[in-house]
């Protein structure tokens, strides 16, 4: 099974207020199915919000959302956006990050918090995975194949880490053993370390109908930290 960019929240519910820093990225039109978001990601200082490389291109104006149920007209930040310039746009590529470099600094919300160096290479197979995100909240199955259905609202779920590799958190989100995780239009977002604000990695893809591994770019890694440290003081 080809592994796609992910997008989605599936098997959580909704956030309201527990990420208040966790935003989506704003189309500047709106899609057929009446929704506006197309990736999401965290505020990690008060003017630099992290995503995913493969979410704009290096340099393009964007708007940013933090509303929790985003509709036309909500509040909306602009910035840059700022990949990494070694960034390939293959997949699984592990400089598949980027910033966006907001025009005003928002002081009414908290960073999140991100890993010191080579910290999360030992993590425990039991550890608990929290994701956030604006992606598809549920994927049916029709006449014409598997629909992905978006609302723009903020959602949150809990997976089982299941593996660490040089580059990756795989975390599983299978609902048959009680986990949720990310689908299409949660690429960029945060995965915390179970309830703390630490950001552990970002979505970056996982399986096409969503329902089994979550894979995340680890931010404790040299690569991560050599791109963040350009915008943000690491720990």
């Amino acid at each position: 099974m080809t592994a796609l960019p992910a997008a989605a929240i599936t098997n959580g519910r909704a956030d309201g207020n527990r990420h208040p820093n966790v935003g989506g990225l704003v189309s500047p039109t709106q899609y057929s199915d009446g929704t506006w978001l197309y990736c999401s990601g965290t505020l990690i200082s008060p003017t630099v919000f992290l995503t995913a490389a493969h979410c704009g291109e290096d340099g393009e104006r964007v708007a940013v959302t933090f509303d929790p149920s985003y509709q036309d007209g909500d509040t909306v930040y602009g910035g840059t956006f700022q990949a990494d310039p070694a960034y390939s746009q293959r997949q699984n590529d592990p400089h598949d990050i980027a910033v966006v470099v907001l025009a005003d600094p928002i002081t009414s919300i908290a960073p999140a918090s991100l890993p010191a160096a080579g910290s999360l290479s030992d993590l425990s197979r039991r550890q608990r995975i929290t994701s956030v995100g604006y992606g598809a909240y549920e994927v049916t199955r029709g006449p014409g194949g598997h629909q992905f259905l978006y609302d723009d609202v903020r959602m949150v779920a809990t997976g089982t880490l299941n593996a660490t590799t040089k580059s990756w958190l795989r975390v599983s989100m299978n609902p048959s053993t009680g986990n949720g995780g990310t689908c299409y239009g949660d690429s960029g977002g945060p995965n915390f370390l179970g309830d703390t604000d630490i950001v552990a990695a970002t979505t970056i893809t996982g399986d096409a109908i969503c329902r089994a591994t979550n894979v995340d770019y680890r931010l404790d890694t040299a690569s991560a930290r050599k791109f963040l440290a350009q915008y943000v003081t690491l720990p």
